[in-house]
């Protein structure tokens, strides 16, 4: 069992979400990986150098300097924070960006309706599984920033939700997978207002259900359809739960 765990911007915006969560993934006794985003910080540290932040889709627009700028943020500041957190919660943890090792290699998105930059795009041939197993036969812990490369010198910004679906599903050839995705909700709820309303289990029939009765809209539907995506490709389980709860059972699983 591989457990692969995704945590969102409102919990690295968030000192004391942030000690809690990684405190809790370090305890975790089966093999993991950890994916982070880069969260407002990065909208923040953007203004400061007088670049406008430019979000289409809820995708960021990356051009050169915005690009130095994620890069150091992401691959430096956010990721070297989190691995000497987890160091000092006595798990021995390695921090990459996709060029590391040359682990995943990206393809800069093509330009449609929208330039998205320097943005790059994934397939179920991006990951260097083989090197991610070998980490974590090493009793090593890879936490991986939302910074890939083509292969070329060309660094490029990758949504995070990607790079933790492109890592599940290509470890799923020789390994059992569970991916978590963890944010500042316990899970989908019906009312996004009333955290007494969680959606303890999803599967396929029911997640079409809750589509046709509009009872789930906006922001979680690209997070669902990603879930059953990588279920559909050999994941196990998906759970979608709050970072303060990785170590109990108040959250939402989806299963096909």
């Amino acid at each position: 069992m591989i457990k692969i765990y995704k945590v969102g911007g409102g919990i690295l915006d968030n000192e004391s979400e942030l000690t809690n969560f990684l405190e809790q993934f370090s305890k975790i006794s089966d093999k993991k990986i950890l994916v982070h985003g880069g969260g407002k910080e990065a909208n923040k540290l953007l203004e400061k150098l007088n670049i406008k932040p430019i979000m289409i889709d809820g995708r960021r627009v990356t051009d050169q300097k915005t690009l130095d700028i994620v890069t150091q943020l992401y691959a430096g500041k956010l990721n070297k924070k989190i691995v000497a957190n987890l160091q000092k919660n006595q798990l021995n943890a390695i921090g990459l960006c996709g060029a590391d090792g040359n682990v995943i290699i990206a393809k800069k998105r093509p330009i449609q309706a929208v330039d998205y930059g320097f943005v790059g795009n994934l397939d179920d041939n991006s990951v260097n599984t083989s090197l991610i197993e070998s980490l974590l036969n090493l009793n090593l812990t890879p936490v991986f920033c939302a910074i890939t490369h083509d292969g070329n010198g060309q660094l490029l910004n990758t949504n995070a939700d990607t790079i933790a679906s492109e890592i599940a599903i290509g470890l799923t050839k020789n390994n059992t997978i569970e991916l978590h995705f963890c944010f500042d909700k316990i899970g989908v709820l019906k009312d996004i207002t009333d955290q007494d309303s969680l959606i303890p289990y999803i599967n396929s029939k029911i997640y079409s259900n809750l589509l046709a009765n509009n009872t789930i809209s906006d922001g979680m539907i690209p997070k669902l359809e990603n879930a059953f995506m990588v279920l559909n490709k050999g994941v196990s389980s998906v759970f979608i739960e709050h970072s303060k709860n990785i170590q109990n059972s108040v959250k939402t699983t989806l299963c096909l």
